[in-house]
């Protein structure tokens, strides 16, 4: 068979030749590298090329995040309408498989290990079943190694990526990741690992786990075992990983030069609304930046707007803080129910939903009516905090000199988000002609 594997865009402007993504789409390259040898694959990243419509596949799988769903299901009905087999997996088909359902032949709930190899040997004999769903989560030992060569490395910043655990043992109220991957912290063996990285050809990459201190014992082994490799690598942690001063030295001496951690907020109020007020304590932020910024380590903090204890002074106080603590860079919010999740179960409850288009939830939109401000208020806040935190003037005070060492990485980074700004500005709700107009929810 020919199978295309599908990354569709949200509601971005269309791609151009000279388009540059943040990372290639992994996942759709580990799904690729399930294909048995005799099928043909090829993978599309809708982000930075335009999709062509017009070929013949005899699969195609399409994997979408909440935000990309509507594009995601006006692809499928394409390809459906010229009699063409469409399978949907990811984020959220996952959570909504009934909805994925209306536009595919298929959906894949949950990870593909295991699913991905029956579903290619159903169809191949006839019998394509409308759910895939396993009853336990896949083993995560013996993966083949991601199909790297089935997309254009040079046309993202970070090429490659590495993924070394799944799961995550917190439960935030907000996050759909325990929902896909679930609250049990899975590991790839270590020297399976490595032997990803030894066929990266680079020593700069980005450890995409969602947290990869879950697990601190196996944290310091396989950060022990990196150390010979000489690495420059980022990736995502808790706060934990600052108060264990021998694990956080270690990070640095295996290569750590950034970690992407979710502060969500200043307010305890709020991270206890969030889930997560034994995480996250506000008056130990300081002090844990400190400490991790003493071990010549970047920090890109996550903040979310619009909890119901956050007022129209939350977006001063949070950039300024951010400023005054210098953090290499940061990702602003708002609060967004995505399917799934615990917060979206108690604004619905509550009446407070009030945008069910999923291409709105893309974290810089206001869906629900927020306690303290109005929708347009949280909206004007959350543009402010970017603009203020990437301004040249904040960009140059953060970095300089303490991130002296390692400027050039995160200079990349904030004018990177300094670019997303003006691609945000240009953003239209229907940027596809023809098959733009996709289902809400």
């Amino acid at each position: 068979m020919r199978i295309k594997l599908i990354a569709p865009a949200s509601n971005l402007v269309a791609p151009g030749p000279r388009t540059v993504g943040l990372f290639p789409p992994l996942a759709l390259q580990a799904v690729a590298a399930l294909v048995p040898p005799e099928h043909e694959v090829v993978i599309a990243d809708e982000s930075i090329e335009p999709l062509d419509l017009s070929d013949e596949p005899d699969l195609v799988g399409i994997t979408a995040l909440t935000a990309a769903a509507p594009r995601a299901y006006a692809i499928a009905d394409a390809y459906r309408r010229r009699g063409i087999r469409v399978v949907l997996g990811g984020m959220h088909p996952s959570a909504l498989p009934e909805e994925a359902l209306a536009h595919a032949d298929a959906v894949v709930v949950g990870e593909a290990e295991g699913s991905w190899p029956q579903l290619l040997s159903d169809l191949s004999q006839g019998r394509l079943q409308r759910i895939y769903r396993r009853d336990r989560f896949a083993p995560l030992q013996g993966l083949p190694l991601p199909r790297r060569d089935l997309v254009q490395g040079r046309r993202y910043l970070v090429p490659a990526t590495v993924q070394t655990s799944r799961g995550c043992p917190h439960h935030c109220a907000f996050c759909s990741v325990s929902r896909f991957f679930g609250r049990t912290y899975r590991t790839r063996p270590i020297p399976e690992v490595l032997k990803e990285i030894e066929s990266l050809g680079t020593r700069t990459l980005v450890f995409v786990d969602d947290n990869l201190v879950g697990d601190p014992a196996r944290a310091r082994r396989l950060f022990e075992a990196l150390v010979p490799y000489r690495l420059r690598w980022l990736g995502q942690s808790s706060l934990d990983i600052s108060r264990d001063p021998g694990l956080l030295r270690l990070a640095a001496k295996s290569g750590c030069v950034g970690l992407f951690i979710g502060f969500e907020s200043l307010s305890r109020a709020s991270l206890a609304q969030a889930g997560k007020a034994g995480l996250n304590r506000p008056a130990e932020f300081a002090e844990a930046i400190r400490r991790i910024h003493d071990q010549g380590i970047g920090i890109e903090g996550a903040f979310v707007f619009g909890f119901d204890h956050d007022g129209p002074d939350v977006f001063e106080r949070t950039v300024s803080f951010a400023q005054r603590l210098r953090l290499a860079a940061a990702q602003f919010g708002i609060l967004t129910p995505f399917p799934g999740t615990a917060l979206r179960r108690q604004l619905e409850k509550a009446g407070r939903i009030v945008v069910r288009d999923w291409a709105r939830y893309t974290i810089s939109h206001a869906v629900f009516e927020p306690l303290n401000m109005t929708r347009e208020r949280l909206e004007e806040g959350f543009r402010w905090a970017y603009r203020e935190f990437y301004s040249y003037r904040s960009i140059l005070g953060r970095l300089l000199p303490r991130l002296f060492n390692n400027f050039g990485v995160f200079l990349t980074l904030n004018l990177g988000f300094r670019r997303a700004l003006q691609v945000f500005k240009a953003r239209t709700r229907a940027p596809y002609p023809a098959e733009a107009a996709g289902p809400t929810g």
